[in-house]
């Protein structure tokens, strides 16, 4: 049996990048998959990409009728959902200084808004002992030139990550977070074409490219990492055993030695 055999899964911006490749893998775990995006086009090229009868549901993330229909859609047509990949973002670069309202709003509007409402309207969705993974990164913690307003938007994934956690408790949701330095993903519900900044590493992990050619290096490990990385973090985040309760109660109780280190990479402990 595979490992999410049956299990519902929702991969928002599962249209390109890393949201379609993690959607790709879920559905070879055996997991029914629903994914969103803006663009219809790429919407449909997904689909053939993906195939086996996954859903697909054109929706805007800054728009909250949107994600009403998104969730709709998935209740009507899959039933509960088991695992919530928020993947949608934006990426724009700029100096504090220069910075214009309308790029602010923009990240805002996709990376904070979307993502906070996406998590509010799917509760009523969510399976007891669902899985909401949010896709961050470390940016928000390194101070980087020209990232004032994209790292402020990190910043606040990684807040809700941690106050959902404590409010979802009680049904066993683990509200997870994962980022890796210029692991943007390019499957935007507001916008297809990301604009590059000047570190190459973010240029490369928010441009669109396949899968296979969406590959960053991660500083100080020496390693290539990529979208199908990520998508086996998503996997493990996917399974019931890889988390446990906030606070240390029973964290890491009858899971492998790979389900207790994985489990102190959820914000449940704070």
């Amino acid at each position: 049996m595979k490992r999410l055999e049956g299990k519902v899964v929702v991969v928002i911006g599962g249209n390109s990048g890393i949201g379609l490749a993690t959607a790709q893998r879920l559905q070879q775990e055996g997991a029914r998959v629903a994914i969103a995006g803006r663009s219809k086009k790429t919407l449909d090229e997904a689909v053939k990409t993906i195939g086996n009868g996954v859903l697909a549901v054109q929706a805007d993330v800054a728009k909250l009728g949107d994600v009403d229909k998104l969730f709709a859609e998935v209740s009507k047509k899959l039933g509960k959902i088991d695992v919530l990949f928020v993947n949608a973002g934006v990426a724009k670069f700029a100096p504090l200084a220069d910075t214009p309202e309308s790029v602010y709003d923009e990240q805002f509007d996709i990376n904070a808004k979307g993502a906070y409402f996406t998590i509010q309207k799917a509760i009523p969705f969510l399976n007891d002992g669902a899985s909401i993974i949010l896709n961050t990164s470390v940016v928000d913690a390194q101070g980087s030139p020209n990232t004032s307003a994209y790292a402020a938007t990190k910043a606040a994934l990684r807040s809700f990550a941690r106050t959902a956690a404590a409010e979802l408790v009680g049904r066993g949701i683990r509200p997870c977070q994962h980022g890796r330095a210029g692991a943007h993903r390019n499957a935007d519900l507001r916008a297809d074409g990301v604009a590059a900044g000047s570190d190459r590493r973010f240029r490369e992990g928010c441009s669109d490219q396949s899968a296979d050619e969406a590959v960053w290096t991660t500083g100080g490990s020496g390693r290539s990492r990529g979208v199908p990385g990520l998508a086996r973090r998503v996997l493990h985040h996917g399974r019931r055993d890889q988390c446990g309760r906030r606070n240390g109660t029973n964290l890491t109780a009858g899971c492998s030695s790979i389900g207790k280190r994985r489990a102190k990479a959820c914000l449940f402990l704070f």
